[in-house]
């Protein structure tokens, strides 16, 4: 991690004068290893907590300021070559930030880099400080570093990957005619932290679709009650968390004997993944490889079932630039990581959707999970 601060703060050079990067972001957790938690509902907070975070500078060492009670109970502390500075419980976090801002003796207009899942509260109290200071993204700089993965993200990812698809396996002799689909849901993410992840990176979806089962897309209080029963294809969304890593992972699942049109639904699908990821190489565009991969569902007749992009860029978040959509020219490198994940997506009749994590390479994309190929039926 410390080359990671390095190469953050040259980045800086030129660009920021000072950069505030809080704890519970992913910025945070890629650039010093200070691990974010799953997500909250609600809001949990303590005095002066808009000041928690890493203070970084071109010049200067940085400093990891925390609220006493982050740090305490939180268990936190600096990363090496880190100073660690507390704030007491009745001490004024104004003064605190006041005296390192003072310390890196910054010029009378500073530029502030600031990551984007930052709290406006912080930029409220950081202006008040620094009236007449001027704004900038620290998550776009940080993106430049985050863009290549390295070997051992790769690596990373590959194993979260793994624990994702083991808890799919996992979830499969679990599923029954007559289940909610909150039955389905909760013990998939029961399965995922029993493989030793902290839990889903985001929230486990399935859409529960056929002729007299219309889809509800984002009404999962009314949805979760509903009972699978066949005839419906179910259209699995979800991924574990590993070290960091987010994995995004997607299958379908037939609730009784398929007809010839899920089948039919099913291998388009598979056949316009294949597609894709043949076309994620060196030297292509986003867009293209979109484009490739969207034409076998169009020639097929079902475009307006795919209704998303083909896919998005992956790592330290479920979702990270660059996309794989019309419109994003952007050219592939090596060690790019993106879903690849179309779909069919149709109100009143059968669905279907696939979704792997693939790695950028000269030849072709690299698929990091292989299992579930066909589409899997449950008889019972």
């Amino acid at each position: 991690m410390t080359s990671r601060i390095a190469t953050f703060r040259q980045k800086l050079e030129g660009r920021a004068d000072l950069a505030f990067i809080p704890l519970g972001t992913t910025d945070l957790h890629y650039l010093a290893g200070l691990a974010r938690d799953i997500p909250k509902y609600g809001v949990t907070m303590h005095p002066g907590d808009w000041l928690e975070g890493a203070w970084v500078t071109p010049g200067h060492a940085p400093v990891l300021a925390l609220p006493r009670m982050t740090a305490e109970f939180g268990g936190r502390g600096a990363p090496e070559g880190v100073e660690l500075r507390v704030l007491g419980d009745w001490d004024d976090p104004a003064k605190l930030v006041s005296d390192l801002l003072a310390g890196f003796r910054l010029p009378a207009r500073p530029r502030i880099a600031i990551s984007e899942r930052a709290q406006a509260d912080s930029l409220v109290h950081l202006q008040a400080l620094l009236p007449d200071a001027v704004f900038v993204s620290a998550t776009a700089i940080l993106r430049e570093q985050r863009l290549i993965k390295a070997p051992e993200e790769i690596a990373l990812m590959r194993e979260a990957g793994r624990r994702t698809e083991a808890a799919f396996a996992a979830l499969l002799p679990k599923l029954r005619f007559g289940m909610t689909e909150l039955d389905a849901i909760a013990e998939l993410d029961w399965q995922m932290k029993r493989q030793d992840s902290l839990g889903p990176t985001f929230t486990t979806t399935l859409y529960n679709t056929g002729p007299n089962n219309p889809l509800m897309l984002g009404r999962r209080m009314e949805s979760w009650k509903r009972r699978i029963e066949p005839p419906v294809s179910v259209l699995f969304d979800f991924g574990a968390s590993h070290e960091g890593l987010c994995y995004d992972y997607g299958r379908t699942v037939s609730f009784g004997e398929p007809s010839a049109e899920q089948v039919r639904v099913h291998g388009l699908v598979m056949q316009a993944q294949r597609t894709g990821i043949a076309a994620l190489k060196v030297g292509a565009t986003c867009e293209s490889v979109d484009a490739v991969a969207r034409q076998v569902i169009l020639d097929a007749g079902l475009g307006a079932g795919f209704r998303h992009r083909l896919g998005h860029g992956i790592g330290w978040d479920v979702h990270e630039p660059p996309f794989l959509t019309r419109g994003d020219a952007t050219v592939l490198r090596e060690g790019m990581m993106f879903t690849i994940e179309p779909s069919i997506l149709q109100d009143t009749g059968f669905s279907a959707r696939t979704e792997d994590v693939v790695v950028v390479r000269d030849a072709g994309g690299e698929r990091l999970t292989e299992g579930f190929q066909e589409l899997l039926v449950v008889d019972h």
